[in-house]
């Protein structure tokens, strides 16, 4: 190896090693995707949208339909899926040469959360972003999905490392789905993500406008809640379909806080039939997509 004129050989060794490092990781998760068909990133441009509800449900109504479904909850700093799916108190096994198992959750969903290597649900993740890269590729490397349908990817609010590490580093990413409220505040913020999808040329496969309504237990009707009508605006803006608008059921945080799925127990619930409808647009996206 040619050593560059102030470069002395130890450094020069060490970014060699580097280098090699780099690309037996890459291998390793190539490898370890490539029996995944749709690799789909979920993201907002903001905190509070509902993004993991949406991710979680997204998961159950696909496998629901008999798809073989799997989620990274990639949220380091809040990771929720696994109380979302009732999972909290399972364990990621390791097998002999180090690969990981993911827990399995209903209609066998199989999950991958950063929740499973904490001490404690309460511990806080004080990472920066090489550790968070670092621990990505890890899970991307190492984790047994085996064969999936669709691999769905929670990521936390806005375009940083999280985002940014996604795109660089996982072969053959489908798509992004983006999660706004209606209101102009939220869709602002949404926007940014698609501006940092563009520039990153990954397709937003499209938009689901969560909290979109609320639905009346008592008359079983649904009332607009929050002003404006961010999910049409950046449907029109940026030429991206709206999946679905799905509506706040006063039910849904209580399941979620029991780890009960309400998609399931509640089939004819309007968020529920929401729901298959995104699901029925996302399917018919994909296909457009593969011609």
């Amino acid at each position: 190896m040619a050593v560059k004129p102030g470069v002395s050989k130890e450094e020069a060794k060490k970014k060699l090693q580097a280098l090699i490092t780099m690309k037996t990781k890459q291998r390793m998760i190539e490898e370890s995707m490539k029996n995944i068909k749709y690799k789909i990133g979920v993201i907002s441009g903001k905190g509070g949208v509902g993004k993991s509800t949406v991710t979680a449900n997204l998961a159950v109504a696909l496998a629901n339909k008999g798809y073989k479904v799997g989620i990274i909850d990639s949220d380091f700093h809040g990771p929720s899926i696994p109380k979302i799916l009732g999972l909290e108190d399972e364990k990621v096994l390791v097998t002999e040469d180090k690969k990981f198992v993911p827990v399995e959750g209903p209609l066998g969903i199989k999950v991958m959360s950063i929740y499973y290597f904490l001490p404690d649900p309460t511990t806080a993740v004080i990472w920066r972003g090489p550790l968070k890269k670092s621990f990505l590729e890890e899970i991307l490397a190492s984790t047994l999905f085996g064969y999936l349908d669709f691999l769905l990817i929670d990521l936390p609010p806005g375009t940083g490392d999280e985002a940014i590490n996604l795109v660089q580093t996982l072969p053959n990413l489908t798509g992004l789905i983006a999660v706004t409220q209606p209101t102009e505040v939220s869709a602002i913020s949404v926007a940014k993500s698609i501006d940092f999808a563009k520039k990153s040329g990954v397709r937003v496969l499209g938009i689901v406008e969560n909290m979109s309504g609320f639905l009346c237990p008592v008359e079983k009707k649904v009332y607009r809640v929050f002003p404006g009508n961010g999910g049409q605006m950046l449907s029109d803006k940026y030429s991206i379909p709206l999946l679905g608008r799905i509506p706040i059921d006063p039910n849904i945080a209580g399941s979620a806080d029991k780890g009960e799925i309400f998609l399931i127990k509640n089939p004819e619930s309007p968020f529920t039939i929401e729901f298959n409808n995104v699901i029925e647009r996302l399917l018919r996206v994909l296909k457009e997509l593969n011609g």
